[in-house]
């Protein structure tokens, strides 16, 4: 793969084989976002699991303490008082049957669906388009829920979901290159919190097989897995 001249420099920076401490790793991603844009820091998280059993998925969410720095659409499927507490909470798009066809005809300006769990056999015709872009509602992920205010409220705080890929391995955005150095530690300590909870008994030996941190169009930052367990 041929990187950029702003990557190949960026690299020369700092040793990519070296597993740097939580706050070292944290001051030297922060350097390598060197793009026009406010690049999104991203945790690429590789387990010991394997996702082919069930007893070793891992599927949750977490709220960063200081968000993502990213502004997020949620849609929220419900009727009645429910709606209208989506609608008070902030929710962008709110209904039922008819946002089904909307989304069947290739509407999707959101980034979260909500649905309170009487909705869910209404949802679950959206299995199909929802389930591939990661965005089918789920209890694990407080997706799930009659108290929808609370989802929305936390959505738009800063919570993430996190889960394993097909590689076993964890992607989830943890802030902004413009946060502070002490806003991303916090925000990656969250999240690393929160997958150590969410370690499968089933799991055996080394959970944790490698941390790394990245800006969106620069290199890796590996981080002491050892530390963070």
């Amino acid at each position: 793969m041929k990187h950029g001249k702003k990557y190949v420099e960026a690299v020369k920076t700092y040793d990519k084989q070296t597993q740097y401490d939580r706050d070292e790793a944290v001051a030297i991603v922060k350097k390598l976002a060197v793009a026009k844009f406010d690049e999104t820091i991203e945790a690429h998280i590789r387990t010991g699991c394997d996702g082919r059993h069930a007893d070793q998925q891992i599927r949750g969410a977490v709220v960063l303490p200081h968000g993502t720095g990213k502004q997020v659409r949620v849609l929220v499927f419900a009727k009645n008082a429910k709606a209208e507490e989506a609608e008070s909470a902030g929710a962008e798009f709110v209904g039922a049957e008819e946002l089904v066809q909307k989304i069947q005809g290739g509407w999707f300006d959101f980034d979260v669906v909500v649905a309170t769990p009487d909705m869910m056999g209404v949802v679950g015709r959206l299995g199909r388009v929802l389930g591939p872009k990661g965005l089918m509602p789920n209890p694990k992920a407080g997706t799930v829920t009659m108290d929808v205010a609370k989802a929305v409220k936390d959505i738009k705080a800063g919570k993430i979901e996190y889960r394993l890929d097909k590689t076993n391995i964890i992607h989830v955005p943890i802030g902004k290159a413009s946060f502070t150095e002490e806003q991303l530690a916090d925000n990656f300590q969250t999240l690393m919190d929160a997958i150590n909870k969410a370690k499968p008994a089933a799991v055996k030996g080394q959970f944790l097989k490698s941390v790394t941190i990245a800006p969106t169009m620069g290199p890796g930052v590996k981080v002491n897995p050892v530390k963070l367990a």
